[in-house]
């Protein structure tokens, strides 16, 4: 039955924002070296005429979520700038009200055919994939969960029982979640603070002897002087996953380069994530790195928390590559392959242990795949895409809100910090990191928090 705090979408307002890397990063076998953002501002009224503005921005991340041989980069991220534009500006034209989940999940239905239209007005001949559509809606998505919450002056992690939405999650999972509402799966209060996986891409340089290109902007150059400076205690480390030799060396050497920098300030204990971004062959390539890595540096296999996609999206295509043997190793989380339940389910399927949510494929979408998760007990964790600003502390306002979730990765103040200059301003303890950690208390107020 319908509720007075139900909501109707009013008004959308959307503008785009570039922003070019302090450095570029490496990963997949792909350079990026800057940042468009999609922003966009959306106002809703609820049945019983209370109005709030809620606001969501995105980079649009098309060298990840559209990796392509067929149409240029260029054309891509056009392509997803549109689509993420006629997803918001469809918002209004929605004849329906309801709970943020049930507004996302009707637009969600339009997301195919509005790509599909996008894409042939360009002249693109592909289809668009899944996971650019869900990145490209994310903004709208965020917009609607932070307004739905400032319209009633609450946050929108505490407007997900049953006093506020109109069905349980089995509506949009399945029956086993009957009765079940997603304040089951988020706290009514963020984590004060959580400890900041720090990004190592396959460019950066871990020592003096690398660094053949100092920025000279006062920020750290090298792996030694992050660690030094920000006090981190958790590495993720991009990897080729198509030389082992070179891969099983990489990680070896930043172990020694931490380990040094650990010791100078008196630290013991560390954890890497290791993100192979599908470039495995095979299940068998990353057994024979785990086993190499231990042979050369077994302290360094001990400190790997988890293994982040390490072969291709397509788990239909590749129904060879289970995890089972891996996954007894360390957890094998998916992050490209998840798009929507039905993946998870075939992921488990499959041997994945653990699944990696992302705020920029929609956050009715990550709130429900952390549902399954958990259900399921799955490793859980939540990951970056090069955020900066809002879009970081969307992402940590996420992480924050999952129990089982023990560290947030954000690598913007690394490769675009102007990005964050005047949100540190309002929240320094999410960006001035100082013991490794960021003050996710701050993102307790209405709307997303922030």
């Amino acid at each position: 039955m319908a509720k007075p705090t139900d909501i109707r979408i009013r008004d959308v307002r959307i503008s785009a924002e570039h922003i070019n890397y302090r450095t570029p990063i490496k990963f997949g076998g792909r350079v990026v070296t800057d940042v468009t953002l999609l922003n966009v501002k959306l106002d809703v009224e609820t049945a019983d005429g209370r109005r709030g503005t809620g606001f969501g921005s995105m980079p649009m991340g098309n060298v990840w979520a559209w990796p392509t041989s067929l149409t240029s980069g260029d054309a891509t991220l056009q392509a997803m700038i549109d689509i993420g534009t006629a997803i918001a500006e469809s918002g209004p034209k929605l004849d329906q009200s309801g709970h943020p989940l049930e507004l996302t999940a009707a637009a969600h239905t339009q997301y195919g055919d509005i790509a599909a239209k996008i894409a042939q007005d360009a002249g693109i001949t592909e289809a668009v994939p899944k996971l650019a559509a869900l990145v490209a809606a994310s903004p709208t998505e965020a917009a609607i969960h932070d307004a739905y919450g400032k319209a009633l002056g609450q946050n929108s992690y505490n407007v997900l029982g049953a006093e506020y939405a109109n069905t349980d999650i089995a509506t949009y999972l399945s029956s086993e979640f009957a009765g079940e509402y997603l304040d089951q799966y988020t706290s009514r209060t963020p984590q004060a603070k959580m400890p900041l996986y720090h990004l190592i891409g396959a460019l950066d340089p871990l020592d003096q002897d690398e660094l053949e290109n100092p920025v000279g902007d006062g920020l750290p150059e090298t792996l030694g002087d992050w660690i030094l400076a920000d006090g981190l205690t958790h590495l993720k480390i991009k990897l080729n996953g198509d030389n082992l030799d070179w891969d099983a060396a990489r990680v070896a050497k930043i172990d020694a380069v931490a380990t040094t920098a650990q010791t100078q300030r008196g630290v013991t204990t560390w954890q890497y994530s290791l993100d192979f971004n599908e470039r495995c062959p095979n299940v068998q390539y990353i057994l024979d790195f785990l086993a190499k890595l231990n042979e050369s540096s077994p302290t360094a296999l001990d400190r790997v928390q988890y293994i982040e996609q390490p072969t291709s999206r397509d788990l239909r295509a590749n129904p060879e590559n289970r995890m089972h043997a891996a996954a007894k190793i360390k957890p094998v989380v998916i992050d490209e392959s998840l798009i929507d339940y039905e993946s998870l389910l075939l992921a488990r399927e499959q041997g994945y242990s653990g699944v990696a949510l992302k705020a920029c494929k929609g956050q009715s979408e990550a709130l429900l795949m952390g549902a399954a998760a958990q259900k399921f007990g799955m490793f859980l964790c939540v990951q970056d895409l090069t955020c900066p600003g809002y879009s970081f502390l969307h992402s940590a306002s996420l992480a924050a809100r999952l129990p089982t979730i023990a560290a947030i990765e954000g690598n913007g103040r690394q490769y675009c910090p102007a990005g964050n200059v005047e949100w540190a301003k309002r929240f320094p303890s999410m960006f001035h990191i100082t013991d490794g950690t960021v003050g996710t208390a701050a993102l307790n107020g209405p709307g997303l928090g922030f």
